[in-house]
């Protein structure tokens, strides 16, 4: 994986499959490069890797459309990759609304079938040879790729389209997650039933290429659309758990008390976190727990407790009613160990652990 760029304020990379799709593709093109201009010798394969650049750049401008429309909507971009079987952006957080989901999903496809309309375009006033042959290659690749991307079931941008319809008409997102994984699943086993015949030799003239790239796509598909189940059914458990429904019992202390202190009155109250606060009550860092195992026992009476506590920056403390995709969002923006939970005016109601939101999910398998 290497870096080529940055697009919507993310990286561009590229991985290393993506030799295996250049050498694939300047293979299956030699004998037609061959044909409109004979006598290029290895040049013939040169032509190829040149059109595998200029494919690959089409599909960078599909995957940056998702990246500016979910840019558009406040999503973080962590990368945009270009791979064996086309490319993918990283999105940091899910869709709040379906109006949501599907224009940062539609517009991918929608962007393909514009390239591939403009080379189209392109194709009727493009002189005969290997240019011609290079527009006809990317009309072609373009138009097939914002079709096939249309079609409804996950991974592909068709399936979060139906999510997306899903959930406008059902009301809730894990319905259309549920339904557009499992038709990403037909999906599969159609692709793959399709391999299968291709291999068999029903279709006369089918080479090994075609059985062989239908089963890559088959598995692609299969394996995106379970993960997506997953991802669905973890939600669908999150979002019955509330944040205050695990907080550990806290006690708030002064930022200077001795931690031997702190410790003593956690143990009288029976508190399993420790929380630093200003004297005006405002919560200002939470203790690390093994840190304060750590500390000798002759250092405990003279170490003030912030000497072991974590500064609580934004995104560490959290409403105490926080829920399902609230709650996941406010951990994945802001991954921690421990978080505080606030009442409504303000003051401390607990510490959320993530080990204990991790032990509630897996009990729940």
């Amino acid at each position: 994986m290497f870096r080529v760029g940055s697009i919507a304020g993310s990286d561009v990379l590229v991985s290393s499959t993506w030799f295996l799709v250049a050498g694939l593709i300047a293979f299956l093109m030699a004998p037609r490069v061959e044909q409109i201009e004979p006598g290029l010798g290895p040049m013939k394969y040169v032509v190829g890797v040149l059109f595998a650049v200029v494919l690959y750049g089409a599909i960078l401008l599909h995957e940056a459309s998702h990246a500016v429309v979910a840019r558009r909507f406040g999503f973080r971009i962590r990368s945009i990759t270009l791979h064996f079987l086309g490319g993918a952006t990283e999105i940091d957080g899910e869709a709040r609304r379906p109006s949501q989901e599907f224009w940062i999903a539609v517009v991918g496809p929608v962007t393909s079938l514009a390239v591939g309309g403009a080379a189209l375009a392109l194709w009727f006033v493009t002189p005969e040879g290997l240019l011609l042959l290079m527009v006809e290659g990317l009309a072609g690749t373009n138009l097939l790729i914002g079709l096939l991307n249309l079609v409804p079931g996950l991974p592909l941008d068709g399936g979060r389209v139906l999510k997306a319809g899903v959930w406008a008409i059902s009301g809730t997102a894990h319905t259309g997650s549920l339904v557009a994984g499992w038709s990403g699943r037909v999906l599969a086993v159609g692709v793959a039933a399709w391999s299968v015949t291709l291999a068999q030799g029903v279709e006369t003239g089918a080479g090994t290429i075609s059985p062989l790239l239908g089963a890559i796509v088959a598995i692609f598909l299969w394996m995106g659309a379970s993960q997506a189940l997953r991802v669905a059914k973890v939600k669908e458990r999150l979002g019955r758990i509330v944040a205050g429904d695990l907080a550990r019992r806290t006690l708030a202390v002064p930022e200077d008390l001795a931690l031997a202190e702190a410790l003593r009155r956690a143990r009288e109250v029976s508190a399993r976190s420790l929380v630093t606060v200003t004297p005006e009550g405002r919560p200002v860092g939470v203790v690390d727990e093994r840190a304060a195992r750590a500390v000798p026992e002759q250092r405990a009476p003279w170490l003030p407790v912030s000497g072991v506590a974590r500064t609580l920056t934004p995104g560490l403390t959290l409403p105490v009613d926080t829920s399902g995709e609230e709650l996941i969002d406010a951990l994945r923006t802001h991954p921690a160990s421990e978080y505080v939970l606030l009442d409504a005016q303000g003051a401390v109601a607990g510490v959320l652990a993530a080990a204990d939101l991790v032990r509630v999910v897996q009990a729940r398998r």
